[in-house]
């Protein structure tokens, strides 16, 4: 389990680290000048002239070469400092920790709607015995995934918010702000899940010892949460790393839609005006999230299946090796006339 933690771990790290590399030179080649987003206009509102536009270059160093600028970023990155925000002049690190919460605070309530209105979805298209019924259950989870978050916000925020009045439609204020964004959050996490756990109930439904339970007398209730749904719930913890990163993302949407204050504005303004170091952590931060849930979802196998281990794969033979004699042929007693 050390051996195989250190592995991906170390995995991890490069990942994040390619993330970061992609980042920087995606930012390098696109179209436009920091240094001009920065300056602006004079304070007489005309436009500054070429020198004045090198000094601020020259303050941002991005007048040295793209390898340079590069091996600089990545140095301050391993130490954790990304730089100061072209924008504000603040350290975008602090920035992007101070909106962190609010974020994670949305994602994670998505999540724990989402899985457990998904489970629950999978498991009663699964108890029913009514054909007709079950096609409808089933048929349900394909609507969710398909339709766009941004849409089923726009719809929820007219009724809820403008015309019952029952819920806040922007802000960060109170439990009841969060509720909205929320739920259409996790309709695509739920829709998810109920795909992939009723697929695998239905496989693991077949299976010769659900008859054994069956026929040993176990109701059909006992055999679908008691048996089927521990060895089938793996497929749904592979699809969490997917999910996490698909959450983070979707926040930033909810976030521009109910105008919640979170990494969604910060990371919007921050594209918009090409400041590089916010990005950057913008999108390690993301990486990062990805990266950690994956590595605890491959750990958390072998504690849900206890039939998943973790071993050691055999060492193959060297070529010209001699094979022990148990494992040699035995030649061929010679033809005799």
């Amino acid at each position: 389990m050390l051996r195989y933690a250190t592995r991906r771990l170390l995995h991890a790290l490069l990942v994040l680290w390619a993330t970061f590399t992609a980042t920087f030179f995606l930012l390098y080649v696109l179209p436009g000048d920091a240094a001009l987003s920065k300056a602006g206009v004079g304070s007489d509102g005309a436009a500054l002239n070429a020198a004045d536009l090198d000094r601020v270059r020259a303050e941002l160093g991005l007048d040295q070469p793209a390898l340079i600028q590069y091996l600089k970023a990545l140095g301050n990155a391993l130490r954790g400092d990304f730089g100061t925000s072209i924008q504000t002049g603040s350290p975008a690190t602090r920035m992007y920790a101070e909106a962190v919460p609010e974020t994670l605070k949305l994602a994670g309530s998505a999540l724990l709607v989402g899985l457990a209105v998904g489970i629950a979805w999978a498991l009663l298209a699964t108890y029913t015995r009514r054909n007709l019924l079950r096609q409808a259950l089933l048929a349900l989870p394909a609507a969710g995934v398909s339709l766009p978050t941004f849409w089923i916000g726009l719809i929820l925020l007219q009724f809820f918010s403008f015309r019952w009045q029952l819920l806040p439609a922007i802000g960060n204020e109170g439990v009841q702000s969060l509720i909205l964004p929320a739920l259409v959050l996790a309709i695509p996490t739920a829709s998810m899940s109920a795909q992939i756990l009723s697929r695998s109930l239905e496989l693991t439904m077949r299976a010769p010892y659900i008859e054994t339970a069956r026929a040993r007398g176990a109701s059909r209730g006992r055999v679908l949460l008691g048996h089927a749904t521990r060895n089938s719930i793996i497929p749904v913890v592979t699809a969490l790393g997917m999910t996490a990163g698909h959450l983070i993302g979707g926040s930033v949407v909810m976030e521009s839609v109910f105008s919640r204050a979170g990494v969604g504005a910060i990371t919007v303004r921050a594209v918009n005006f090409q400041d590089t170091p916010v990005v950057l952590v913008a999108v390690v931060f993301a990486a990062l999230v990805f990266v950690t849930v994956n590595l605890l979802v491959d750990l958390l196998y072998p504690l849900i299946d206890p039939r998943i281990r973790l071993r050691r794969a055999p060492l193959e033979r060297p070529v010209g090796a001699r094979r022990p004699a148990a494992q040699r042929p035995v030649a061929a007693p010679e033809a005799t006339a």
